[in-house]
């Protein structure tokens, strides 16, 4: 591999890693903000996130770029540090004294800034590319950027609206949402959960990534990422299989969520066998019953 491809790879890899970490912080966001147009553009920029994240590490395997995060880990760990203290304190805000408005207008900030540094990452990586020669690459970063520059317009549209609603809530004493009837109350207690869970997984793909550049991925591990814990697994709903849980043993159990993490990815799988982990860690009556969701 060239330098200029050693390099392309290094810029690709950021900008995984911020992908990665923004689809974390926007599922957080989602599950606070009220029905709406800002809560629009963040649906629409989270399939958008996801699908560029998905998109850039095809393009790292399409170089034969092996060494994954890893190389890269230093930064990494750095914006996974960010991310646990952003979406850890999200529920310390909305009971210390900040409206959920506020709350609001302060996570459409965070993303205008968040949009503004993957902008400026795909700018370097387009650049790069297109003098290295690697006109695949400079699409894909053309492209992205697009997306950054249309949500970045979208979400300072929004902020003279979301604005206005702290000066209602907090000022005028007219809030433009109650905090239960949003379903935002139980964000509170999710979004800690979503944070602990999104750094779990953030950290995850970094030691997968790590474990793979250098020979040592758990044997384990990977045979429950790419075996089936069920019979037809795949074609099973999130209640057939929450139906199934009672009767696993942990083994069992773990090797579920470890196949649903790798593949369909799919909360209410997940959210069901941690509940029945902490059941039989003796924590169960410390979790308040939660629905499942596809």
């Amino acid at each position: 591999m060239t330098r200029s491809q050693q390099k392309i790879a290094q810029y690709l890899d950021e900008a995984h890693a911020l992908e990665l970490a923004l689809v974390r912080t926007l599922q957080a966001h989602r599950a606070m903000a009220p029905p709406g147009p800002y809560r629009s553009a963040v649906d629409r920029h989270l399939r958008e996130t996801q699908e560029h994240a998905d998109r850039v590490a095809r393009r790292l395997k399409e170089i034969g770029e092996g060494r994954g995060i890893m190389d890269f880990g230093y930064g990494l760990a750095q914006r996974l540090v960010g991310q646990v203290l952003s979406l850890a304190k999200a529920p310390l805000d909305l009971t210390r004294g900040m409206s959920l408005e506020e709350k609001v207008l302060k996570n459409a900030k965070d993303e205008c800034a968040t949009e503004a540094l993957e902008i400026a990452t795909y700018d370097a990586l387009e650049q790069l590319a297109r003098q290295a020669g690697d006109e695949v690459t400079a699409r894909l970063a053309a492209d992205h950027r697009a997306d950054e520059e249309r949500m970045l317009e979208t979400l300072r549209e929004q902020i003279p609206a979301l604005t206005a609603a702290v000066v209602g809530a907090e000022v005028l004493g007219d809030p433009s949402f109650e905090l239960g009837s949003t379903g935002a109350a139980q964000t509170v207690r999710a979004t800690a959960r979503e944070a602990t869970r999104s750094v779990d997984d953030t950290a995850r793909d970094v030691v997968r990534a790590a474990r793979s550049a250098t020979g040592t991925t758990s044997a384990t591990q990977e045979r429950e990422e790419h075996r089936s814990p069920l019979p037809r697994y795949d074609e099973l709903t999130v209640e057939d299989i929450n139906g199934k849980l009672d009767r696993l043993t942990p083994a069992q159990l773990r090797h579920v969520a470890t196949y649903e993490r790798a593949h369909k990815r799919r909360r209410g799988v997940i959210e069901a066998v941690e509940r029945r982990q902490e059941d039989a860690n003796g924590d169960g009556s410390r979790r308040e019953p939660a629905h499942a969701a596809g």
